[in-house]
Formats: C-alpha cells, structure tokens, sequence
C-alpha cells in the first residue's frame, strides 16, 4: 500500500487519465476526491474508489474559477482533514481550430483559463494546507504538444508549456517545505480528450495508426493506466528525492525528433 492514509484531489477525475489515476490511487490505500465539471461522472468514479475501500468525495467544480475551487479544498478539508495530493489533470481544447490563422483571442483565453489558470489556482488553494503540515505530493499534467508539437493548437501548447513553467518554479519555491512539484508530459493516450478533435470512427482509427507508426516509438496508443503508474510513483514515498522534474510517458516520444512533423507538413 504505496498511498495508505494519504488524501488526494484529482481534477477532472471523471474519465481518462483522471479516473485511471483515482481507482490506481485507491488500489494503494488512498482517499481520493473526485473533481469534475459534472457530478454524475464524479460519483460514478467515487463510488468505483468505495468499491475498493476507501472513502471518496465527489465534488463539481469549475478550477478556472477560484470559488469553486477554494470550496473543493474546504469540502475535502472538512471530511479528511487534510491533503497529501493533487493531481492537475483537468483540461482540454474544446474549440474548433488551434493554428496562427484560426485561434481567436475568446479561445485563447477560455483554454488559458481551464489548462493553466485552473492548474495555479488549485496549487494555491491546496499549499497553505501542505505548508502546515509540512508534506505534499503536486502532479501537473502537461502535453507533449507543450514541447514538440506534431500540430499546432497553439492556444492548448501554449497552456501546456506554462504548466510546466508552474512546476518548476513551484518545485524551487516549496521544497524547503518539502512539498515536491513533478510533471508528467503524457505521449497519444486514447481517451475522450480526443473526441473534440477527431471524433470516434474509422477516421480517427486511421489516425492513431499514422501516428503511432510514424511517431512513436512503441508503436501503440497509449491508455490511461500508462500514465497512472508514473503518477502513482510521483505520489509516493518512491520518488521523495525527486522535485522539479519532467517525466515523458510517451511510447519512447520525443526520440524521432526529425519524423514527428509529419501530420502537419504540407502533402506531397
């Protein structure tokens, strides 16, 4: 039991890499509160976590707004007592268009606000708590985009890049408190984050085949279970000499530095 009696926030734990990351925290002893913009999705995970045990709360929050999320760390305070974790994975794009010549300056600041601001606000709810007690485990979720875009969704990377900013100086910032700030940059996971995208069909399959035959190494999608076990590892007592860091769950990404352009560059 790598998590047993720690407290954990995951944000946008209804699905994808949140909810792999909730039930995988909760399989190693962990209470976990679900976030999510929709509470039947966040109940439906929080009762997946009491199934294996252990205590879960859902709650709805929207973390690009301060009030919801200050009222998220009060809730999960006032029923555990504390916080351990938070996990920083809420997000996506949701718009149509990401280039130069189709993001507007509305898009822009509606991704900035769930990708970024959402990701600072709930550090800065949650640090007080932690510098108390003198311990916390942070893991922010970036994009592969953020570092080596294979298309531009400028708006999204931009985000993505800053959350890794974010971490760095946070990791600098805490560790005499030893509060450890990591990263993750997840690789292609197959998950509803896509859907918006390249919606479900023999199109997208097509897609996720060119991409993971010219791109990645491994040759595969990832799933959502690939990123909660390096998660799992920056939540616990395994990685408490690490702060600061990067980790690229990513099928072997970012080796082919020269290949990964190929979605983007113009067709022959």
């Amino acid at each position: 039991m790598l998590l047993e009696n720690r407290v954990a926030i995951v944000t946008g734990g209804a699905k994808g890499m949140g909810r792999a990351i909730a039930l995988k925290f909760a399989a190693e002893g962990c209470d976990v509160v679900v976030n999510a913009l929709h509470i039947e999705g966040a109940e439906k995970v929080a009762g997946e976590i009491k199934a294996l045990g252990r205590k879960s709360l859902a709650v709805k929050a929207d973390i690009s707004k301060s009030a919801e999320v200050n009222a998220m760390v009060a809730q999960t305070i006032k029923k555990f007592g504390k916080i351990d974790i938070l996990v920083n994975n809420a997000g996506g794009v949701g718009v149509k268009g990401g280039d130069s010549a189709t993001a507007t300056e509305a898009d822009w600041d509606k991704i900035l606000d769930v990708n970024l601001k959402g990701p600072f606000l709930c550090c800065i709810a949650v640090i007080p708590y932690m510098k108390k007690q003198r311990y916390g485990k942070i893991i922010n979720l970036s994009s592969m985009g953020a570092v080596h875009p294979a298309v531009s969704v400028l708006h999204y990377h931009s985000a993505k890049a800053g959350v890794l900013g974010l971490t760095t100086n946070l990791a600098f910032e805490l560790a005499p408190y030893n509060i450890y700030v990591n990263a993750i940059v997840p690789g292609p996971i197959e998950t509803p984050f896509w859907d918006s995208l390249q919606p479900p069909g023999p199109g997208r399959d097509a897609f996720f085949a060119a991409l993971c035959k010219k791109e990645v190494p491994l040759g595969r999608m990832g799933k959502p279970e690939d990123i909660a076990g390096p998660a799992l590892f920056l939540a616990s007592g395994m990685s408490d000499y690490v702060t600061g860091q990067v980790i690229y769950a990513a099928g072997g990404q970012p080796i082919n530095a020269q290949a990964a352009t190929f979605l983007s560059a113009p067709k022959e």
